[in-house]
């Protein structure tokens, strides 16, 4: 298996101090901070360790603080609820005795029902679209050293734009965005693995949607961005190893905040997942701001 798709399998999976808690690792991807994905998607693996027989179907959480990359996460579950057919689980993910983030999550019984879905976008296959690291070597050379390293680093995701993008001089443009999405090599079939990675990437460009609209200047390094919350629904089954469209769009901003939504969709157009994600969007004067400052303990 491809290597940096092994090591966020790995760090996903957790180890297990007690019955009820769990340890994380953490990675530098290029973000200011400990990726929102990653917290994400060990929270719900963490929630899984505790649940048997029953798959997860939706999960809500805040992100509370900036994590720590050179620190562990601790994730503590509660056990709230096994009922008949549903379980819930709330867990904290903890970082210097401090809450970093909290999750709901619930699980169900698979079973058969109604079934109906919104229609897929009609945007081109991934098959002849670039993926996201093959940017022009002039726009990378404007673009600052971590978002650089974002962009360009071995990655477990291929990423395929739809849309085309514009760094280095970007002009305002309509709130929604489509990219293809898969991981770089096969997977194992267990279903907890899929989701927790689909969970991790639904963190990815979400966010930034809200953005479009307003042609800010990333390249300059004065946007903040920061996730506030973020939801996602399980829907139906689906392969992570297989092409998925993550269709995003925002339709709100306002006091100092974004919102967005999207969908994912097999290649055949059957809806999988849903996601919504509100988050902090400032653009600032750099003179005026904390190193490495957490814009959510300013809020």
């Amino acid at each position: 298996m491809d290597r940096v798709l092994d090591d966020l399998i790995t760090l996903l999976k957790l180890e297990r101090i007690e019955d009820n808690i769990f340890r994380g690792a953490s990675r530098d991807i290029g973000s200011p901070q400990v990726f929102g994905g990653q917290v994400l998607g060990q929270a719900l693996s963490a929630a899984q360790h505790t649940v048997e027989g029953r798959v997860a179907h939706s999960l809500h959480a805040y992100f509370l603080r900036r994590g720590d990359m050179n620190a562990p996460i601790i994730y503590d579950v509660d056990r709230a609820r096994d009922g008949g057919s549903f379980s819930n689980r709330r867990v904290v993910a903890i970082q210097h005795g401090r809450p970093i983030l909290n999750l709901a999550a619930s699980f169900q019984e698979p079973e058969e029902g109604l079934s109906h879905q919104a229609d897929m976008p009609d945007v081109p296959a991934p098959d002849g679209l670039k993926d996201l690291t093959h940017l022009a070597a002039d726009v990378l050379d404007k673009i600052p050293i971590k978002l650089r390293r974002f962009m360009t680093d071995d990655r477990p995701f291929e990423f395929r734009p739809v849309e085309t993008l514009n760094f280095d001089e970007p002009t305002k443009l309509p709130p929604f965005k489509n990219v293809w999405i898969r991981t770089v090599d096969a997977l194992s079939d267990e279903t907890v693995l899929h989701q927790n990675l689909l969970a991790y990437v639904s963190d990815f460009e979400l966010l930034a949607t809200s953005t479009l609209p307003h042609a800010l200047p990333f390249t300059r390094g004065i946007v903040i961005l920061a996730s506030l919350d973020h939801a996602l629904w399980f829907h139906r089954a689906f392969r992570m190893d297989e092409w998925l469209l993550y269709s995003m769009e925002s339709t709100n901003a306002s006091g100092g905040r974004g919102y967005a939504s999207g969908k994912f969709f097999t290649q055949d157009g059957t809806l999988v997942a849903s996601t919504t994600q509100e988050g902090l969007i400032r653009v600032i004067d750099p003179s005026k701001v904390r190193k490495r400052s957490d814009p959510r303990e300013q809020a």
